[in-house]
């Protein structure tokens, strides 16, 4: 039976889809979780899906003070804490990427397991310009925005300048951070994504439990563009009986 439940917990506005293990999806900057409904119709017949909206963004009103991944990675473990079983499958997109990732590198007790979407580690891993895109943020986003930001049309403005400090900076994860996450995790990406190959292979190489998976034909809109495949690529990865590969160079015998 599937159930559609709106609430608030630790701060966050948020919605819950579905019925069996929690699955807590974050979604990317600028937008709000309603940008992961594609890919949540196709969970929602095996897991509880929750989708917070983070602070500035969706239904989830602005604070004082600049955008930061610890600060939204708090609110997220705080989150957790009220509105989830843990330890939880976790997912970020984009932004939410980062944050997911954050939350698992401070919490690790809270995640079962964690899938890195179309994301990175440090802000240098995105593809020349990407960042400078962001100067003017189009007009579909605004209308988005306006339709259920508590703060009004007129904010997201500030909400996109608050974004574009922080992407100027962070992530700054290093390898040394990443050999510590002992959970296993998923990088997946758009073969033609935002973000760089090298750097998606990079965070997978750095990773002591990782899995890599890059979507054909897709771009940094992958979870939209092929909510079914990548839907099956995470249920596989969550699965607990994967069976042994015949030829392993980088994982252990059985894993």
């Amino acid at each position: 039976m599937s159930e559609e439940r709106a609430g608030r917990a630790g701060g966050l506005r948020s919605s819950a889809r579905g019925n069996g293990p929690h699955f807590v999806l974050l979604h990317p900057g600028g937008t709000d979780s309603r940008a992961l409904d594609p890919v949540v119709a196709e969970l929602t017949d095996r897991y509880r899906v929750i989708t917070p909206d983070q602070r500035g963004h969706g239904r989830t009103p602005d604070r004082e003070g600049p955008l930061s991944y610890t600060a939204m990675a708090e609110d997220t473990i705080a989150f957790l804490g009220a509105e989830a079983e843990t330890p939880v499958h976790l997912l970020g997109y984009s932004d939410g990427a980062v944050i997911a990732l954050t939350v698992a590198l401070r919490r690790p007790d809270l995640v079962r397991d964690l899938v890195v979407a179309a994301g990175v580690y440090h802000h240098d891993g995105w593809e020349p310009g990407v960042l400078q895109d962001e100067a003017e943020a189009p007009d579909f986003m605004a209308d988005a925005y306006a339709e259920v930001s508590p703060d009004g049309r007129e904010h997201y403005g500030q909400v996109v300048a608050k974004l574009r400090q922080l992407h100027a900076a962070e992530p700054a994860c290093t390898d040394a951070d990443l050999a510590g996450l002992d959970l296993p995790v998923l990088v997946l990406v758009g073969d033609d994504d935002e973000v760089r190959l090298e750097h998606a292979v990079a965070l997978y190489r750095a990773l002591p439990h990782g899995e890599l998976a890059v979507v054909p034909h897709a771009s940094h809109g992958v979870l939209v563009e092929k909510p079914q495949l990548c839907a099956r690529l995470i249920t596989d990865f969550h699965a607990a009986d994967k069976p042994a590969t015949l030829a392993p160079r980088r994982r252990r015998p059985g894993s």
